[in-house]
């Protein structure tokens, strides 16, 4: 019974560290403090301005109602917000703003410092 056990943590932490999408390159700011997150909906700017919702790339006009779409299946929302550093902050409030008025809460993703 403790084999199960013990193998079942194993497929679980193999499969979580999986879950965060790797295949675009952004450089994120770095932080002291970190808590680790599993999002419901991943939301990324690039440093050309690309939007992308769980690696689907859209528009800024298209991005409330694809988060609203996204939202109608869960109950839980959380945004995680993976911006490049270069990124201007309006883009951030922009999308926090968007997040907001559809009742998500907001993450933004950092590295840790070396």
């Amino acid at each position: 019974m403790t084999d199960i056990v013990f193998l079942l943590l194993i497929f679980f932490m193999l499969t979580v560290s999986s879950v965060t999408p790797r295949s675009l390159r952004i450089d994120l700011p770095l932080s002291n403090n970190a808590d680790t997150l599993l999002p419901q909906v991943n939301v990324m700017i690039t440093a050309d301005l690309a939007y992308y919702v769980d690696d689907q790339k859209t528009t800024q006009e298209q991005l409330e109602g694809l988060l609203q779409q996204k939202f109608n299946t869960t109950t839980q929302r959380l945004v995680l917000l993976q911006v490049d550093q270069s990124v201007p902050v309006a883009h951030v409030v922009y999308v926090t703003d968007i997040a907001v008025s559809l009742h998500a809460k907001v993450a933004v993703a950092t590295q840790p410092e070396p």
